[in-house]
């Protein structure tokens, strides 16, 4: 596994700076490989994230899990919330990470060199001990692990809109397929 320096490093330049987030995202990510026991960045798809908010944090996630969008082992479910699920997709076992409530004022603790509250954020994130950082719950999916992941090779065609859908992300309307925006699940109009 890379070292932790190697990892921020990584993100950094996938992302063009380092920020407060990727460094929790990296470190949610170490602490996955730990908890559990897994080899990570993972070369294959055994683990699968489930990100609770996009940008940096995600980066940071990426980097540290080798769990990515484009080899749907990342999925984003945008409830504006530094926290994350990492399952195990061969064991079940899932466990949410998140920042402990008390770790935002713990910062300048672990950074009293910073100038700032953001480089406080940057540099004490870094520094601090796993267990005043991050809190571990374990978790069980609302949805299977297999309907998460989906088979790949699906596909059908919308029998309204005519455009193809993947992955069994259809929806079955009175016995016809359709695609979720012509089901009503539109996030356009």
């Amino acid at each position: 596994m890379p070292s932790f320096q190697e990892l921020l490093q990584a993100t950094a330049s996938r992302h063009y700076h380092l920020c407060p987030r990727q460094v929790l995202g990296v470190r949610m990510g170490l602490l996955t490989a730990h908890t559990l026991h897994l080899e990570l960045p993972q070369t294959d798809k055994r683990l699968l994230t489930i990100a609770e908010t996009d940008g940096c944090f995600a980066d940071g996630i990426a980097v540290a899990t080798g769990c990515w969008v484009g080899r749907r082992t990342l999925r984003i479910e945008d409830y504006g919330k530094v926290a994350a699920t990492f399952v195990d997709t061969q064991t079940g076992q899932a466990v949410r990470i998140t920042p402990r409530s008390a770790a935002r004022d713990l910062v300048a603790r672990y950074a009293p060199e910073a100038s700032n509250g953001w480089e406080a954020y940057l540099l004490g994130y870094q520094r601090m001990p796993d267990d005043e950082l991050l809190a571990v719950q374990d978790v069980q999916l609302t949805a299977s692990i297999q309907s998460i992941i989906s088979t790949p090779e699906a596909k059908v065609s919308c029998a309204i809109c005519g455009e193809e859908v993947f992955n069994e992300r259809e929806v079955v309307r009175d016995g016809v397929i359709v695609c979720r925006s012509c089901a009503g699940e539109r996030y356009y109009r």
